[in-house]
């Protein structure tokens, strides 16, 4: 990960999503996952790219098995904007960098 990409936590998801004043892309991925893994370069950069705009975060559910579930999430990669503590939209499954760029001004 990028200085620009931060890792949560579920201890940590209140006040890094929830409590966040910028709109928030939460990406929720595992280890195991193939298309989470391809698609970190694109996260990074887009992460660079909208620094001080959106907030991207990243949250391993194996690690952290309790925030997932209380969203939904039934399969990965799942990506979810979060404005004003609220979910803004959600996405599952890979997306190209364009895709993300767009999931992101569409939202945030």
């Amino acid at each position: 990960m990028n200085e620009h990409v931060t890792a949560i936590t579920d201890a940590t998801f209140d006040e890094e999503v929830l409590k966040s004043d910028t709109p928030v892309l939460v990406d929720y991925w595992s280890e195991y996952c193939g298309p989470c893994k391809a698609m970190n370069p694109a996260i990074e950069a887009l992460a660079e790219e909208y620094a001080g705009k959106v907030k991207i975060v990243k949250m391993n559910i194996d690690e952290n098995p309790n925030t997932a579930p209380k969203f939904g999430v039934r399969s990965l990669p799942t990506l979810m904007i979060f404005k004003n503590g609220t979910v803004e939209d959600t996405k599952m499954g890979a997306l190209s960098k364009n895709q993300l760029s767009a999931f992101i001004q569409e939202n945030a």
